[in-house]
């Protein structure tokens, strides 16, 4: 059974989160001498390794071999992480940063890359963003335009000001005519709304359509199942170099793991969609990701939220001995500031 905070008492806990922020800040274990000095308890060295052997058996701490001194466990992290920490809440500047550079108006997939790239430039590891499924957000315009043989150029715009082009094969060839008629009845009718809602409607309008207007619909259901597939899901990461200095990750075979994880991305994105329906800030630490490769290293995630639905998850992935006062606020911030930018009725600052 895991322990609780209610479980130590009050000496134990302010020695615990002590020596677990002066091991955050140093890299080097912490000895009895050195809490003695600086956690501001009037108690003798002695009493104080008594309560570091208590938290060690709680395996709250770890002896390395090396050194008298003590490091945090993995089970110490999350106790300190739940209840210990003391938030450093992020400087007026810092804020006003994170919105400059993530403004309303852009289109989406530069503002994930903005938002990855300030993740990880204000806390020196690396920042994540899961993208939002396209069939959330309305489709405002389409073109088609002939390539070779049955090919067809879809350009869509969304809502969100992002333009994506896709490259389609219908099962016929369309002559420019057609695919100006098709685009045009899509733009006239079906503007403001989502692509999976198109979808069913123009199965539905082709089923009740009287035959004038079935060549039409028979050929916009074909074009647009093509055309509005719903693309794979993807994220921006940024800043993977930034762990190759890192003390704490110095093991080149496990380092080279992480970043093999990272270049196939596929487990990175179904841990951020793990959090995708938990408020607020979620940490994971070490083993508690479920990846073996991401075993030495915290997770800090938060949902981005517009319009009062959640779009995706954003955070930060670095050594389990990060500054977790500073990275949580940072990625908090960063979550609302990115969702500002992406709510379409959020006031123009």
């Amino acid at each position: 059974m895991s322990t609780r905070p209610a479980d130590l008492d009050i000496r134990a806990r302010h020695l615990l989160r002590t020596l677990i922020s002066r091991y955050i800040r140093d890299g080097e274990p912490v000895g009895s001498q050195t809490l003695a000095r600086h956690a501001g308890l009037d108690v003798s060295a002695a009493t104080i390794r008594n309560i570091l052997g208590d938290l060690e058996e709680l395996g709250l701490l770890a002896s390395p071999h090396t050194s008298a001194g003590r490091i945090p466990t993995a089970q110490g992290y999350r106790m300190f992480v739940d209840s210990l920490v003391q938030m450093q809440p992020l400087g007026e500047g810092e804020v006003a940063r994170l919105r400059s550079e993530l403004p309303a108006g852009v289109g989406t997939q530069a503002l994930l890359g903005n938002a990855s790239e300030l993740l990880s430039a204000m806390t020196h590891f690396v920042g994540v963003v899961s993208a939002p499924k396209r069939e959330q957000f309305a489709f405002r315009h389409i073109d088609f335009v002939p390539l070779d043989g049955r090919r067809v150029l879809a350009i869509l715009v969304f809502a969100d000001n992002d333009v994506q082009n896709r490259v389609i094969e219908p099962r016929r060839t369309y002559d420019p005519s057609e695919l100006e008629r098709v685009a045009n009845y899509l733009n006239s009718n079906f503007a403001g709304r989502p692509l999976s809602e198109i979808r069913a409607t123009l199965l539905r309008d082709l089923r009740n359509a009287q035959s004038e207007m079935e060549g039409l619909l028979a050929h916009t259901v074909e074009l647009a199942e093509h055309a509005f597939v719903p693309a794979s899901d993807d994220m921006v990461l940024t800043g993977q170099t930034r762990l190759i200095g890192v003390q704490d990750l110095s093991d080149l075979d496990r380092l080279r793991e992480l970043f093999e994880t990272f270049a196939r991305k596929r487990e990175i994105l179904q841990l951020l969609e793990r959090t995708l329906q938990a408020p607020g800030v979620r940490i994971f630490i070490g083993e508690e990701t479920g990846l073996a490769p991401l075993d030495g290293v915290s997770v800090v995630t938060a949902p981005y939220i517009a319009g009062g639905q959640v779009l995706g998850v954003l955070g930060v992935i670095g050594p389990t001995r990060m500054a977790y006062e500073r990275v949580i606020p940072v990625v908090q911030a960063a979550a609302d500031a990115l969702g500002s930018a992406l709510n379409p009725e959020a006031p123009t600052p």
